[in-house]
């Protein structure tokens, strides 16, 4: 596998909370990597200093030889008041797509995450779950090399976060490269093919996801996988 993003020694501070301390971690291409940990513990944090928008000390390296492209979803999507179609179109138009393939890109977006009988729809009127399959569509859409996800099924119900789970498959088997935060650990051992668990900032165990859920963790590590760690607030 090839290092697509390495984060050496990044610390972040807000105030008096230090967020992140010395994380030295490395996402190589085609990873699914789930982020786990109580509240507080830094997951949201490493998503953004991985994404590249946070202040930071450390380093931050993307380790590619052209430019490497990046989305990021959030548990409770934005969308604009316009159509689906148009808040997708807008999408394409942000990340630099050329306008002779927004027709094209934009139809097979909607296609992949089963909106395309919505596209005329205000976006604002869909439900929790058809936003985030537009967010993802959105995403998908830019072609990432690498895609972010904040709990992304985190307030859907089972049926749509069933749906988004399936999306998310399909993203992995095409090669996306994807970091996701979650709290669910099913969600963890269902998709991720690495898990990196977070305690006070700092990556306290990073294994791939079978040797994460087997007997291998000890500590507060092994504490949270059993659910005997109290959570920490945020």
């Amino acid at each position: 596998m090839t290092p697509l993003l390495i984060l050496d020694k990044v610390s972040v501070r807000f105030g008096d909370v230090q967020a992140l301390r010395d994380v030295t971690l490395t996402v190589q291409r085609g990873d699914f990597v789930a982020l786990v940990g109580a509240n507080g513990s830094g997951k949201t944090t490493l998503l953004r200093a991985l994404h590249g928008v946070v202040a930071h000390r450390g380093t931050r390296r993307v380790d590619s030889a052209a430019p490497v492209r990046q989305a990021m979803v959030f548990q409770r999507p934005f969308v604009l008041r316009l159509s689906v179609w148009n808040n997708l179109r807008l999408a394409l138009w942000l990340a630099g797509v050329p306008w002779s393939a927004h027709a094209q890109r934009g139809a097979e977006a909607l296609a992949r995450v089963g909106l395309s009988d919505l596209k005329g729809r205000p976006a604002r009127a869909l439900s929790g779950g058809q936003q985030q399959r537009l967010a993802l569509a959105r995403a998908w859409a830019v072609q990432p090399d690498i895609l972010f996800l904040d709990e992304p099924t985190a307030s859907l119900d089972p049926s749509a976060k069933k749906e988004v789970e399936g999306l998310l498959e399909g993203f992995a088997a095409d090669g996306m490269t994807i970091v996701m935060s979650t709290h669910n650990l099913g969600q963890a051992k269902r998709l991720a093919s690495r898990v990196v668990y977070l305690d006070g900032g700092q990556v306290q165990a990073d294994l791939p996801t079978p040797w994460f859920f087997s007997d291998a963790l000890q500590g507060r590590a092994d504490k949270f996988t059993k659910g005997e760690l109290a959570w920490s607030l945020e």
